[in-house]
Parts: C-alpha cells; structure tokens; sequence
C-alpha cells in the first residue's frame, strides 16, 4: 500500500478511506441493484459495469485535480461558478426528465446523465470561499460586502430548487455555515435568512393563487414527502419505501445478513443510492454500519485538521465546506433511512452507484488533497531551511 501511496500526494489517510469506499463500492453497487433490473431491465453486470467506468472516471479526475496548483483552483472559481449557471440554465430547458424532475444532462455518444446541481455545489462552495477572502474587510457592508456574496448564493439555490428542493436547501444551509465561518456578522446572517423565507412563502403563496403557471412542479411531491412522514400510522402504503427501509434496518441486526442476501432491498427503490445505508446495514449489519460512520467521522476530521492548519483562507473555507458537505449527504442518507427524515435524494458520497455524484465526490477530495499537498510542500521547505541553517 504504501509503494502506490507514494504516487497519490497529500494526506495518506483521506486517500486510504476515499479509495476504500470506493472499491467497496463495486460490492455493494452489484449486491444492490435487483430492484434496477426488476424495473429497468438488464443485469446486475452490466450496472456494476457502468458503475465502474465512473468509479474510473472519479479516480481519474481526482488524481488530476489532486495535481494542480491550488492558485489554479483558486482561479478558476469564477468561472466554474458561471459555468454551473450555464449548465443549470440548460438543465432547466433540455434537461433529461427522470423520475419526474428533469435535473439531468445526457451526455452525446454515450448512455451516461451528469446532474447538473452535483457540479454547481462543489462551484458554489468554491466561489463563496473566494468571496469571503476578497470580502473579508468589508462583510459589515450590505452593499460591499453582504449582496455580492449573497447574491451567487441565491442565483445557484434559486436554480436548482425548481426540481431538487432538497439539494437547494442544504446548499443554502451550508453557504450559511461557511458564510459564519467566515466571520460574518450574525445578525446580518439571521436578518438573510428571515429575508430568503419570507421569499420562500411568497413563492410558495404564488404557486397555490396561480396553479396554472406551475411555479413549482414537484409541490405535491414535497408536501407529500412531508404529511406522509408526520402521519406515517395512518399512511403504510404511502410510507412503504420509508417502512421498507427501517425493517430492512431491522433485518440487519448486529451481523447483517451477508453479502448478497438482503431481502428488502428488491423492494426499496434506489436502494442503491437514495437507500444506501438501509441496504448496507442489512446485509452488513450493526457493527458496519457504526465502523462506516466512523470511516466519514475520519475524513471529516481529516479535512478539519487540514483547514486549520493552513494560513490559507480560501483553502481554509474551500476545505471546511466541503467536508461538511460530504458528511452532510451522508447524515441525510442515514436520517432519511432510519425514518428521522422524510424521503429525499442524498446518497451516500464515494459508496452509492455511481453518477455525477461520484465524479464530483472525487473532484472534491482531489481539491482537498491539492491544498493538502502544497501545505506538505511549505513545511518540507521550511525543514530544509531550518536544517541549513543549523
């Protein structure tokens, strides 16, 4: 391990548990996917296959990315911000519908969807980190300081909201936490946040007077979500993918049922990514699934230990927002499958079947391990000068 390690710069840790869950990912993807054959057709290889050529892709991207100077990231931002407004724009008019919301591009020649919101989340992150450092001495200032961060925040959530309000949330909720991160007045982040509620409600109040306009295509989908969690006694047929899940949670016991042998999983839709943790936890049981959180406590702690050692501040940010990212999209997962959440779409980062999620997963580690690297590079210097000295 540590012969190619030796290749794979950075912090040794994050890579060993990133590529881990990757590889670990092959199992599980070609153990979980009955329920895609049962409905979509085909066989479990052919979607192992399929996954694996972006597990590939993932590892490709990452490993280029780990490579770049972080002034080059740093660079970038603004445009990969614009970019994703362009992607998601696109999204909005040609996007490819699945499951009832249109949040995919096909890419041409091949069978594979990219989902436009998983690369304006890590392109969000980024720039909001830029803006903080650019900003940092006038975030008193509504005007100079506050609205243009504040308004790159609002365009993205804004976008993506239409057909994925729970994407746009927690990336709302995360700018908020980097933006108090980066020192922005509280009281101006409260009177920000009773301010994109209120327009919330006002949206909301226009969809319900003007139905035919269709403000929000997937209310019923949201409000379902919501009073189907709250009156889950009275509501078993509508709860069965939430039902489903806790039992198949249940049938884990401390041991699981064995690779392979899950029984609820050929019942619970995407039980290969929305679904994830109830179907590892059936078949890999109690102890695994308290070892796999532990696993994402690790790199999150990995990443924070990162953040504060650089002098950096826009590797300081970049690195905070996305380790709380990831281990969000985790805890959600977990949340929704334990029944503490309503239904939602957050799959477990480097673990479910793969997608654009995945790629951008490993781009994101592959940002963290390039500031991580450079960060080795200064304290090598620093030793070889103190060694000259002496």
């Amino acid at each position: 391990m540590r012969e190619y390690l030796k290749y794979l710069k950075g912090d040794p840790i994050i890579w060993i548990i990133t590529l881990l869950m990757m590889g670990f990912s092959l199992v599980t993807v070609y153990s979980f996917v009955p329920i895609l054959v049962k409905i979509e057709g085909g066989t479990p290889l052919s979607y192992l296959t399929k996954h694996m050529i972006y597990v590939v892709l993932g590892f490709v991207a990452m490993y280029f990315v780990h490579r770049l100077n972080p002034k080059y990231i740093s660079q970038l931002t603004k445009f990969g911000y614009y970019l994703a407004i362009g992607m998601l724009l696109f999204t909005l008019f040609f996007g490819v519908e699945v499951n009832g919301a249109g949040r995919w591009i096909r890419i041409p020649f091949v069978s594979l969807t990219f989902q436009s919101s998983d690369f304006a989340k890590l392109a969000l992150l980024l720039y909001v980190s830029k803006l903080l450092v650019r900003k940092k001495e006038k975030l008193d200032d509504w005007k100079e300081g506050i609205f243009p961060i504040m308004l790159p925040i609002i365009i993205i959530c804004g976008l993506i909201v239409k057909d994925n309000f729970s994407t746009a949330f927690m990336l709302f909720a995360l700018s908020m936490i980097l933006l108090f991160i980066g020192k922005v007045p509280f009281m101006k982040l409260a009177t920000m946040g009773i301010a994109i509620i209120g327009l919330a409600g006002l949206v909301l109040v226009l969809h319900l007077s003007l139905p035919e306009l269709n403000i929000l295509p997937r209310y019923d989908t949201w409000k379902n979500r919501i009073t189907n969690r709250a009156t889950s006694d009275e509501n078993n047929l509508e709860n069965a993918q939430a039902n489903n899940a806790k039992l198949a949670i249940h049938n884990g016991h401390l041991m699981g049922q064995g690779v392979g042998d899950g029984k609820l999983k050929e019942y619970l839709p995407e039980a290969y990514a929305d679904f994830y943790f109830a179907s590892f936890v059936e078949e890999f049981g109690f102890f695994s699934a308290i070892f796999l959180v532990l696993l994402y406590l690790i790199l999150l702690f990995r990443i924070i230990k990162f953040a504060l050692a650089t002098d950096d501040f826009f590797q300081s940010f970049a690195s905070l927002g996305i380790g709380i990212h990831l281990l969000s999209q985790a805890s959600i997962n977990m949340l929704v499958c334990t029944g503490v959440f309503p239904v939602t779409g957050q799959n477990m980062p480097f673990l479910a079947m793969g997608g654009s999620a995945l790629i951008m997963a490993c781009v994101s580690i592959g940002i963290i391990q390039s500031f991580a690297y450079q960060l080795q590079k200064k304290k090598d210097v620093k030793t070889a000068d103190v060694v000259a000295e002496n």
